[in-house]
């Protein structure tokens, strides 16, 4: 099999078309390379140069051979950056899912910064609700993920980097008498029937919600479940009942649903970025452009307390 030592040896000479300054090029005496040569075309069974007295000229085997041989050359050399660039995350693929409801906030925003700082890293996108993430974490179909959940409640088993915390707010039909107010009262909608997602989508935030209304002597009244907050919104438009939604949703204008605050309901959600441990350099990549730090600052969260700088890791929890 041909290397690619004899491959530079013969471009040299074609590229020179002199014996001597092809040998001084490679930093060699001239009759090595004359028998380098010689063997190169007794393995490939062909001339690759024709040779005078006062010159040396490619054969028809030697012009052939030439873009091709310049060619794998230019890989070759190129192999040893393409490694760095992946092991650096600079390069690459990203396969990142995400939540419907943190597109209507910054993700957009972060992504197309991200294109443009790392443009050989190709994003593979997905939207998806927590429990299809976690369950193609498990058959390694993604690489990282933004899930909704309750506050301090982001799954255990996974690094993870807070996002986003907001409060929810209601969202209601238009028409509705508490639409005429700017801000409500829990007792203002507890009666009303709720549009909500299903448990099994964000546990701890479906928890959270019905938690608030036993604190308010309440029995949520459930009339609808739906997994995106897109047809969530639209059933509310449809007068199903009203919803509680992250307040980045309150982006997703949709005619007959306003939406408003609700004073003492102090309901509030957080949307974290998960992805599993060795952190692969991709994701490093990624997780500090969205945090706005370098990604050498990534750290482990403490055993107990709060992590510093926004950021935890594998925890035990809901």
């Amino acid at each position: 099999m041909t290397e690619l030592r004899q491959l530079r040896q013969f471009v040299a000479v074609a590229e020179e078309l002199h014996f001597g300054r092809a040998a001084a090029r490679l930093h060699m005496t001239q009759p090595p390379l004359t028998l380098a040569i010689q063997a190169l075309e007794r393995e490939l069974g062909a001339p690759l140069f024709v040779r005078t007295r006062r010159s040396v000229q490619l054969a028809p085997a030697g012009v052939a051979l030439l873009p091709q041989a310049q060619r794998l050359l230019a890989a070759a050399d190129a192999l040893p950056r393409i490694a760095q660039a992946a092991a650096a995350g600079l390069s690459g693929q990203l396969r990142l899912a995400f939540v419907s409801s943190i597109a209507y906030g910054p993700l957009p925003e972060w992504l197309r910064g991200f294109r443009e700082a790392h443009p050989d890293v190709a994003l593979q996108l997905r939207e998806a609700t927590m429990d299809v993430q976690l369950a193609a974490f498990d058959s390694d179909e993604i690489d990282a993920g933004f899930v909704l959940h309750a506050p301090a409640a982001a799954p255990p088993g996974f690094a993870a980097w807070t996002a986003l915390g907001e409060p929810l707010v209601m969202a209601l039909p238009e028409q509705h008498p508490a639409a005429r107010r700017r801000a409500l009262r829990f007792a203002d909608v507890a009666g009303e029937p709720l549009v909500i997602f299903p448990r099994q989508i964000a546990p701890s935030l479906y928890d959270a919600v019905l938690s608030a209304y036993r604190a308010q002597g309440a029995t949520p009244r459930i009339a609808q479940e739906a997994i995106q907050m897109q047809t969530i919104v639209n059933l509310v438009s449809a007068g199903m009942g009203v919803a509680w939604v992250p307040a980045s949703v309150t982006h997703l204008q949709r005619p007959g649903v306003v939406y408003r605050p609700v004073g003492d309901a102090a309901l509030r959600c957080e949307t974290s970025l998960l992805w599993r441990e060795p952190v692969l350099p991709v994701v490093q990549r990624f997780v500090a452009h969205v945090g706005g730090r370098a990604a050498a600052t990534i750290r482990r969260r403490p055993a107990t307390g709060r992590q510093p700088d926004n950021t935890r890791n594998s925890r035990k929890g809901t």
